[in-house]
């Protein structure tokens, strides 16, 4: 199952090693990536497959949102179906 995942706040060092590394720990993996920095808010989307993750969606969400309170910043998972369909002009 592929999924968008959002991270933005402010930025510092150790965002994408902090969030990638969550990831791999739960065999989630990015299959695409794209981060920037608007002055000093940090961005990133990353598309990810948890086909071979051993935790389920709902259980990874919990676990990024933790990992951003605990890091600072805002992190987001939503199927891709899902994603897609709000986005559709």
């Amino acid at each position: 199952m592929k999924c968008v995942l959002t991270v933005i706040g402010k930025d510092k060092p150790g965002i994408i090693a902090k969030v990638s590394t969550l990831l791999a720990n739960n065999n989630v993996n990015i299959e695409d990536i794209s981060q920037t920095i608007m002055q000093s808010t940090f961005t990133m989307i990353m598309l990810v497959n948890i086909s071979n993750s051993g935790v389920t969606m709902q259980e990874l969400k919990e676990n990024l949102k933790e990992l951003g309170e605990e890091i600072g910043v805002s992190i987001h998972l939503q199927h891709e179906d899902v994603f897609d369909a709000m986005h559709r002009v």
